[in-house]
């Protein structure tokens, strides 16, 4: 079905994320993060997957629990929707210009998580979200997801439109890689195992 729901619970957050990669990029967010709303909006629209996830978090402490569990979170989705991995594209590339920033991303679905993030933002916030946060997110995702993820930052003096490009940009690789390849049925790997 390539759909999976994921909820994880701890003394910090609770989250709730399910997943439709077969979806069309419909967005049901709400995690209280402002900004992050958005770029999770932008993550699903642009990846064509699906998504409905809320979060309860410590924001009384900071936001840095709630962005990193929903990436934790959202990558054990992603894991389990992708299932055996036969017949998906398994790699996604794209490079990305909104404005003044130009990000680059390429992944691989590959099971060995790994992050390779170039990313520094001018301001410390965009408006009262933790620029750091970004990092932290792709992180959990990279991790959980067991993404091979790579992230580079070629132009940008905006922090907004750094983050926004990112996210776009792992988004429209992310829906490269998961979709099926039309030419095969057949796992993406010599090794017989993804």
């Amino acid at each position: 079905m390539r759909d999976a729901t994921i909820t994880r619970t701890t003394s910090e957050t609770a989250i709730s994320v399910s997943i439709s990669l077969n979806g069309t990029g419909v967005a049901k967010i709400s995690t209280g993060v402002g900004f992050f709303d958005h770029m999770l909006d932008q993550l699903a629209k642009h990846a064509l997957i699906d998504m409905t996830i809320t979060a309860k978090g410590d924001q009384h402490i900071d936001d840095h629990h709630t962005v990193e569990d929903v990436g934790i979170a959202l990558g054990q989705a992603l894991a389990k929707a992708l299932g055996d991995k036969k017949g998906i594209r398994r790699y996604g590339h794209f490079a990305l210009a909104m404005d003044d920033a130009q990000i680059a991303c390429a992944l691989d679905l590959s099971a060995r998580p790994y992050l390779i993030c170039n990313l520094d933002f001018p301001t410390p916030k965009i408006g009262t979200f933790d620029s750091e946060l970004v990092r932290e997110f792709f992180q959990a995702l990279s991790t959980h997801g067991g993404i091979t993820l790579h992230i580079d930052k070629k132009h940008g003096f905006n922090s907004h439109h750094i983050a926004e490009a990112t996210f776009k940009a792992v988004a429209k690789s992310l829906r490269m890689a998961v979709e099926k390849d039309p030419r095969t049925d057949a796992l993406p790997s010599t090794k017989g195992v993804l």
